[in-house]
């Protein structure tokens, strides 16, 4: 028997290792394009290029695989379990004395290697990660991207210019009926008209551009009565570009710091305690989120195996309703920690400990107790209220009455 656990172990991780995937990639992908979506409106209102939503998303992909990993752990590891009771092979291993500690040999294996994964992107890739995202926010806001003039508005650059432009064609490098409103210092004021114009850079100031005009006229107010009019075939309007402060210094949110820097400023009798409360609470919420994928196999197994003659899928339910119920608990514990009301060790590990005492009792039922269940009680109340929905809203068949068949009596030969 020694020689078929190998073979054993294999199967399991083909069990786990699909749907752990498919799960971790259908998460991922549904927190992506929820914020792809109100990135993409951000970016069309701030006239941004396009490309910098992918390169904002990217930035973000570490902070949803964080919460992806462990819900991808558990429900992997469930729905293997699950296929192996509702088709009696873990029956049968149980019965050829593999234990349920045996049997998640391999799950473990992988939790090991998830928790290590996990370890590295909220301690390190993420802060960075998201850093760069805020970052990049800030560049689209202030127009260091190269956002783009509205069409049809008129805008304000440098404080001294009004600009307006009816159409743009070729991706903005073709500018029709333009538009523009200049003060210089000595108070004069330029109103300038063109047919069509576009922009070019200049190699001698960053800061400044050229606007150059074709087929307009220029009326200058030199404060006589008469004001002064130009027509021109091509004209070069400079333009200064708006000033650009330097975004922030990393380390402006808690959770822009990594393991390291963390450890420093939370445990520092030089920092500020407002700071220093921040930086626990980050930590200890960090930790304790990647310590619970320890316990994610346990809570696995005790919500896969449904009663027997049955094909409940209760479970599923209820173990995504757990984890994401206790990642918003451990984020206004966070919340909370961070103002000083409460220690970071009470607020996060206190939920921690009830959480881990729950899954340990759930897991000793169903691998120690005869016929236990972890959540009997819950799938008896789901047994009743489908049976009770089925009689009142399922389709009713005809009722037939005995002795109403027709008596069928072959023809007489002829």
């Amino acid at each position: 028997m020694l020689n078929a656990f190998p073979s054993i172990d294999r199967y399991i991780f083909r069990l786990v290792i699909f749907p752990m995937l498919g799960v971790f990639a259908l998460a991922a992908s549904l927190l992506m394009l929820d914020k792809m979506l109100r990135l993409f409106d951000f970016v069309a209102v701030e006239g941004g290029p396009i490309d910098v939503v992918f390169k904002m998303l990217g930035a973000l992909i570490p902070e949803y695989a964080s919460l992806a990993i462990p819900l991808g752990l558990l429900l992997g590891i469930l729905l293997a379990f699950r296929k192996l009771a509702t088709s009696s092979e873990l029956d049968t291993m149980r019965a050829v004395g593999l234990s349920y500690w045996r049997l998640l040999r391999v799950p473990y294996a992988i939790t090991l290697v998830l928790v290590a994964i996990n370890i590295a992107l909220v301690f390190y890739i993420q802060p960075i990660s998201r850093y760069y995202y805020e970052q990049m926010e800030y560049d689209l806001r202030s127009g260091a991207l190269g956002a783009s003039i509205k069409v049809g508005e008129f805008t304000t650059l440098a404080d001294r210019m009004a600009l307006r432009i009816e159409e743009s064609e070729d991706e903005g490098r073709r500018l029709i009926g333009i538009f523009a409103r200049v003060a210089n210092p000595k108070g004069q004021v330029l109103s300038i008209s063109a047919r069509e114009g576009s922009f070019l850079a200049t190699s001698d100031d960053p800061n400044t551009i050229i606007l150059r005009l074709s087929e307009g006229t220029i009326v200058q107010d030199t404060g006589s009565e008469t004001p002064r009019v130009l027509s021109f075939s091509r004209h070069d309007l400079p333009i200064d570009l708006p000033a650009i402060e330097e975004f922030r210094a990393r380390g402006d949110a808690e959770r822009e710091y990594i393991l390291p820097e963390l450890l420093r400023i939370g445990w520092s009798d030089n920092e500020e305690e407002v700071k220093r409360d921040a930086s626990q609470a980050s930590f200890h919420f960090r930790l304790v989120e990647v310590v619970m994928m320890m316990l994610m196999p346990l809570l696995a197994v005790s919500l896969a195996i449904p009663p027997k003659r049955s094909t409940s899928a209760l479970g599923v339910f209820v173990s995504i309703v757990m984890v994401v119920a206790y990642h918003k608990i451990n984020q206004y514990a966070e919340d909370i920690a961070a103002l000083g009301r409460i220690d970071p060790i009470i607020a996060l590990w206190g939920p921690f400990a009830l959480f881990a005492a729950l899954i340990l009792w759930m897991y000793y039922r169903v691998a120690h107790v005869p016929g236990g269940q972890a959540i009997g009680a819950l799938e008896t109340f789901a047994a009743k209220l489908g049976k009770l929905f089925r009689k009142l809203f399922g389709r009713r068949k005809p009722h037939k009455l005995r002795g109403a068949e027709p008596d069928l009596q072959a023809a007489p030969a002829e």
